[in-house]
């Protein structure tokens, strides 16, 4: 039976509806570049700009995508013709561990992702090819790099016992509770790229939730031996004005940028222990954990007052001990730092923001003799200039590569 004339225009009109969608739908997986012969199509620029976006990268996401991604097509060119390519059960583990970066396990940072339009498969990419340059320069720069003895006593004088080198710090601590874990390191990766102690401070002063806050995050002056062992290497790598990879706390995220360093002629001493007391206080830092907090601060001149402080209520909301400095938590160990003996930090939350800690430095044992971790410090070293060796041969593969804007 043959269609009528009415039938066949009903298909034509159809038909012709469909022609801009899948012009769109062309021009979206069209060339964008070409690199060497791999192509760079519209549809990867505007997937991985959705994820910068999402992730609060600094700059132009459509122009960082753009560059990424031609970046990407070389260095997984390379990787593959010298056999580095990630195995799948390698880019599993990867994706999962960026993920875990912001607290979520790979389901949910896909759902998360997913909800801003940026599918499975692009994330996939993006972590199969960090991680084939990743083995790439591993295995064709590591045998290469030697840290020798001599630079790791250098930057072991500094770091332990015995050290005469002070440092001028400014910090931003973000609040990073579980709900915020992902904007929060977003925004500690746009942060880091800050060069300016003025840029720092105005930063500082918008998102820090330090006590350090309203004076632009400016710490005093402060022997390196203050802060936590495992602080100390990050801090000497680097140079005025730079800022520490993000370091996670619980519930926050921590920046420091170098302002000053400087040898002072006396030595500053190494701690074996350092005792504390920390009495936790509900409300967190609402207005009455606030007031709380100062009530108690105007009545005690010790630690042994916080005794009397806490009577009647339960024992565990009161914590006092002494530790070595490697075993105390690493936000609790960084307010220490800035506080002199029965000073008092009320800068900390537990549970979520829902607990507010009122810390108090007690007392502090010397150390004669303190045992520097060689390996990590030969580690962050050794980081530092496979990351310069790699950003010069990136710099040679695309000074060779062929490279065509469609």
């Amino acid at each position: 039976m043959r269609p009528s004339v009415r039938t066949l225009l009903i298909a034509a009109t159809a038909a012709l509806a469909l022609v801009p969608r899948l012009a769109t739908a062309q021009g979206l997986f069209s060339p964008a570049y070409i690199v060497n012969d791999k192509i760079v199509t519209n549809f990867e620029i505007d997937q991985r700009a959705k994820l910068l976006t999402m992730l609060r990268a600094p700059g132009d996401p459509a122009k960082v995508a753009r560059e990424q991604l031609i970046e990407e097509r070389l260095k997984l060119e390379a990787a593959q013709v010298l056999g580095f390519e990630p195995a799948p059960d390698e880019v599993e583990v990867g994706m999962a561990e960026f993920a875990g970066r912001v607290n979520m396990d790979t389901e949910q940072f896909l759902r998360a992702i997913g909800g801003g339009g940026v599918a499975p498969e692009s994330f996939r990419a993006f972590v199969e090819a960090g991680l084939a340059w990743r083995n790439l320069i591993q295995a064709r720069f590591a045998p290469k790099v030697q840290v020798s003895d001599r630079d790791i006593d250098r930057a072991i004088q500094s770091a332990t016992a015995g050290s005469d080198v002070r440092v001028l710090l400014s910090e931003i601590i973000l609040p990073a509770p579980p709900q915020e874990a992902l904007a929060a390191q977003a925004r500690a990766a746009e942060l880091v790229q800050i060069t300016s102690p003025e840029a720092f401070s105005s930063a500082a002063r918008r998102y820090s939730a330090s006590a350090t806050q309203g004076n632009g995050g400016r710490l005093n002056w402060m022997p390196i031996t203050n802060l936590p062992p495992a602080l100390r290497p990050a801090i000497l790598g680097l140079a005025p004005g730079q800022v520490t990879e993000p370091i996670p706390l619980e519930g926050a995220i921590a920046l420091f940028q170098l302002r000053g360093i400087e040898e002072t002629g006396v030595s500053a001493p190494e701690y074996a222990s350092i005792e504390y007391a920390a009495l936790y206080i509900p409300g967190g830092r609402s207005e009455s954990g606030l007031a709380e907090a100062a009530r108690i601060k105007a009545k005690v001149d010790t630690c042994d007052d916080l005794y009397g402080i806490n009577i009647g209520k339960p024992e565990e909301q009161l914590e006092r001990g002494a530790k070595k400095p490697g075993e105390i938590p690493q936000d609790v160990a960084l307010e220490l730092a800035k506080l002199d003996r029965y000073e008092v930090s009320t800068a900390l939350t537990r549970s979520n923001g829902e607990t507010l800690v009122f810390l108090m430095l007690c007392d502090s044992t010397l150390e004669i003799a303190a045992d520097a971790e060689r390996e990590s410090i030969r580690a962050q070293l050794q980081n530092k200039r496979l990351e310069s060796l790699s950003n010069g041969y990136l710099a040679e593969l695309r000074a060779d590569a062929r490279i065509i804007e469609k």
